[in-house]
């Protein structure tokens, strides 16, 4: 049984990592206003293991998820961080890579998929995703994030991963799941 539990929840006020902002607009003419966040744009990483030949992913609590009455709020996501410093997203993703993972990958290894944005109703972020392929030689330490995450690094094996993907017991991204399809769609493992 979770031990995870909602103490209570209160306004924010000087925010950290997102602000609350009214928007006002006109569509076709006529003035309207929507609710929305501002928020970092962020960058996400699908990892193929080429030994393991698994996917590496994180799990970790979210607590917007559990609030939400949402299972126990652990989600499996890919490897990702926000852009919040004054570097290359490329760059953000290496360092995310060996911070939540532990595999420390050269930037060349580094393949951008795309861009996309997500929580368009209420943000409008946009992600860019990265894959990236690595073996035991890369690994520097067994990951997990910083103090302030608690991140379990995941191996999803090649011949589990589609069941993986709709098998509805997994709380997962939409992100993740657009991940593992480019990979069916354009990987020969």
């Amino acid at each position: 049984m979770s031990q995870n539990k909602i103490l209570k929840t209160t306004s924010l006020e000087n925010p950290k990592f997102v602000k609350p902002i009214k928007i006002h607009f006109s569509v076709d003419g006529t003035q309207r206003e929507w609710e929305a966040v501002e928020a970092y744009d962020s960058v996400a990483i699908l990892l193929w293991h080429e030994t393991k030949r698994s996917f590496i992913l994180v799990k970790q609590f979210r607590a917007p998820i559990f609030n939400s009455n949402k299972k126990d709020g652990m989600m499996y996501e890919l490897c990702a961080g926000i852009v919040d410093k004054p570097i290359s997203n490329i760059e953000i993703a290496k360092e995310e890579i060996l911070e939540e993972c532990g595999y420390d990958i050269p930037l060349e290894n580094i393949e951008k998929i795309t861009s996309f944005y997500t929580c368009v109703g209420i943000s409008g972020t946009e992600q860019t995703l990265y894959y990236a392929t690595c073996d035991e030689t890369m690994q520097c330490n067994n990951g997990g994030g910083t103090e302030e995450e608690s991140i379990e690094v995941v191996y999803i094996p090649i011949g589990e991963a589609k069941n993986f993907l709709f098998d509805e017991s997994y709380q997962k991204t939409s992100g993740l799941m657009m991940a593992f399809y480019w990979f069916f769609d354009n990987i020969n493992v």
